[in-house]
């Protein structure tokens, strides 16, 4: 499958009367895309901001994070089967809004939830710090229930970024990458003395507000199965989920997986990228042990010498991280995991709830329990009025001077961050 990704870098963006892209600057038309966003009934009011890097802005709590993209040539449509119709995605050509995000914010459902500082230490383990963030501030109607609200806030996302998107439909690129994967056939008859390996990404879906949708689809519905590595560019696969900040992968980052990037990157040249493989994490054990059996056993009929293995969210879902390495390896196919780890403040806690000797190549993301103080910015988008209650929080958190004391876990992809970039050294 081939996929020509162009790259269409913003510089700033602005609020004007009409929306579209001019010499790199992205206009905003609020009213625009206010209407795009109260499309769902669920929604009662949303206001949109501009967070960008360097300005003592901090966003909270944070839902979601999505780069706007736009299907030029090619089957289906960006985000199938929830903006888009299903169809299968990955090939043609698709651009993409780059340098900025589209970022979603509101009430806080579950207890999990996220901060992005857009300056000072906190800024340093965020990558959404970096990018220049449209945010939009959704207010739900009176008496809805979480999951209601959670879906109608984050599919709310998804139609603005798409809106956006589609201001680059007639655009010319400043950079476009090609990214083709082979059929299994010709990738053994292309790269005949090269290692092949896959990758096998482990999606969040340990229940509700747990969730990772693959064309529209729940992820807890579905079995492991083989992708074309460009799927995901296209987004065939979002975010949906209220774990630990520093923990869920919002849509942005699997838009722009970096574990992804990094094979295509060495595809052809250290191994053959035979294919991307998705499981997802469960919560009974005759459901971990089935999503990891079928795993290592496509890892088995793919003939794969070695795979990385990532994971989302921690602690019940080790199980599952571990389980995949074990199987795997008896297959004998060598693994490398990536995971961060909880291994308390002081960092002498056992940093997984599992552990095995075949997990023996880690890349690790770094101690997500670690403290450090958020100084008080000038400028808060959404609401500090959760602060205290999300994941890495505590009653202490908000000090009197306005800073903040928490655990590295609450700052948005974190963790993710730090893990693929040292995957990327490795």
């Amino acid at each position: 499958m081939r996929l020509e990704l162009g790259h269409i870098y913003i510089k700033d963006i602005q609020f004007a009367s009409e929306s579209k892209i001019e010499n790199g600057v992205l206009y905003v038309s609020e009213e625009a895309v206010k209407a795009v966003a109260l499309e769902d009934e669920k929604i009662k009011s949303v206001s949109f901001d501009i967070a960008k890097p360097g300005e003592s802005v901090r966003i909270t709590p944070v839902k979601d994070v999505i780069e706007p993209r736009v299907k030029v040539e090619g089957r289906g449509g960006i985000f199938p089967g929830v903006i888009a119709k299903v169809d299968t995605v990955g090939s043609g050509k698709t651009y993409a809004l780059k340098g900025m995000a589209v970022v979603t914010a509101g009430k806080i459902v579950g207890f999990q939830e996220g901060i992005i500082d857009m300056t000072g230490p906190g800024a340093d383990y965020t990558p959404f710090s970096k990018t220049l963030n449209l945010v939009m501030v959704c207010e739900p109607v009176d008496d809805i229930k979480q999951h209601d609200y959670e879906k109608a806030v984050r599919f709310a996302g998804f139609r603005v970024a798409t809106y956006l998107g589609e201001l680059a439909r007639n655009l010319t690129p400043d950079e476009t990458k090609v990214y083709e994967t082979c059929g299994i056939k010709e990738g053994i008859e292309k790269y005949p003395d090269l290692p092949r390996v896959a990758y096998v990404q482990m999606l969040q879906s340990q229940g509700l507000l747990h969730d990772t949708y693959v064309y529209g689809v729940d992820a807890k519905k579905i079995v492991p199965t083989i992708l074309s590595p460009t799927e995901v560019m296209d987004g065939a696969i979002v975010s949906g989920n209220c774990v630990s900040a520093c923990d869920k992968n919002p849509t942005y980052v699997h838009e722009n997986n970096p574990v992804v990037e990094d094979m295509f990157a060495q595809h052809g040249k250290a191994f053959n990228f035979v294919a991307h493989i998705i499981t997802n994490e469960n919560v009974y054990l005759a459901d971990k042990m089935r999503s990891s059996d079928w795993t290592a056993k496509l890892c088995r009929m793919l003939d794969l010498d070695g795979v990385i293995v990532s994971q989302e969210g921690f602690g019940n879902p080790d199980t599952d991280l571990i389980m995949n390495c074990k199987k795997i390896e008896a297959e004998g196919v060598k693994t490398v995991i990536i995971t961060d780890e909880y291994a308390g403040r002081d960092g002498k806690s056992q940093s997984l709830a599992d552990s095995d000797p075949a997990a023996d190549a880690v890349v690790t993301g770094g101690n997500a329990n670690q403290v450090i103080i958020l100084p008080k910015l000038d400028k808060v988008i959404g609401t500090l009025d959760y602060v205290t209650k999300i994941a890495g929080a505590s009653e202490e958190t908000l000090h009197e001077d306005g800073s903040l004391e928490v655990e590295l876990q609450v700052l948005t992809g974190a963790t993710n961050e730090t893990g693929f970039n040292r995957l990327s050294a490795r």
